[in-house]
């Protein structure tokens, strides 16, 4: 069994390089896949690894960072190891919206038994601060969708709201809202409320006869997505332009394994679909010898 870890903690770093050669010899000692982005704003990881050094790498990370506790952290488990690499990235900022995140905003953050009773208010404002393609497969009642195709579209979308609305904001796993309220606060927005923990920490929490979340949740690793308790879920990802696709949409024919779905065949060229499906032929080719080929899920 491994466990899926997912953290981060907006704290003012330096030495980024000594940092970033401390994590990768954490990842290499404890074969840790998946990504740690580390920037002068913080830290922000989601990572995988056996279950049993679960508390060790914990324990680890925050001696690296100097820290006693993460800003949040999201933990389920797996039969399969959802990350191909162990890598250590440096950016400007962990999440980009164009402006680095100075003073972390303490108050807002709502549990998920208090976003239920939010959402339900009529004066609210609820805004899914995820892509357009997130959004699809899964968001809250009463949500809408900004229709970003870029998180650094954020600050445009919010001009057209008062500053003084009830607005209440979720994604993933809680750090876009921080950047994002973090933002609209230094714009004179006095009444901006996110989802503690994001949707991942909402699923966990909130049993699914109670809960307002409709469909399923993308997450970036080889899971698709996931559903109540964090259960994995039925989408899979279209090789063609990395989006999630379901059962229905693999009907359309316009999908070919490996190759497109009904969302990029009219945009990717006749000479990208014939590299595609040399690509899917090695695949099929590995399975049948029964050989490993890269995006192979590893159960145990």
């Amino acid at each position: 069994m491994y466990t899926i870890f997912g953290f981060y903690k907006f704290k003012q770093l330096k030495k980024i390089s000594k940092l970033k050669d401390k994590l990768q010899n954490i990842i290499n000692v404890y074969k840790i896949k998946g990504t740690i982005i580390i920037s002068p704003e913080g830290i922000n990881g989601s990572i995988s690894f056996l279950k049993k050094n679960t508390k060790q790498i914990k324990t680890n990370l925050k001696k690296i960072f100097a820290i006693t506790k993460f800003d949040n952290v999201n933990i389920s488990f797996n039969r399969f190891i959802p990350f191909h690499k162990g890598r250590v990235k440096v950016k400007k900022e962990v999440v980009p919206i164009g402006k680095r995140l100075k003073k972390k905003v303490k108050y807002n953050h709502l549990s998920p038994k208090e976003w239920n009773n939010f959402v339900l208010k009529k004066d609210t404002y609820i805004i899914d601060t995820r892509k357009d393609f997130e959004f699809r497969i899964g968001t809250f009642k009463r949500s809408i969708n900004p229709k970003l195709n870029n998180f650094r579209d954020f600050s445009k979308y919010f001009k057209k709201f008062n500053k003084n609305s009830k607005i209440g904001m979720f994604c993933t796993g809680g750090i876009r809202c921080e950047k994002a309220s973090d933002y609209l606060y230094s714009k004179g927005y006095k009444n901006i409320f996110q989802l503690k923990g994001g949707i991942i920490n909402y699923l966990s929490k909130i049993d699914r006869k109670e809960s307002l979340w409709k469909g399923e949740c993308f997450v970036f690793d080889n899971r698709v997505s996931v559903n109540h308790r964090l259960n994995k879920g039925k989408y899979s990802i279209c090789a063609g332009c990395r989006e999630p696709i379901s059962d229905k949409d693999k009907k359309s024919v316009k999908f070919e394994e490996g190759v497109s779905c009904s969302n990029c065949y009219n945009k990717s060229s006749e000479q990208q679909k014939v590299r595609f499906r040399m690509r899917q032929s090695q695949i099929d080719k590995a399975k049948k010898e029964k050989k490993n080929y890269m995006f192979k899920k590893i159960y145990k």
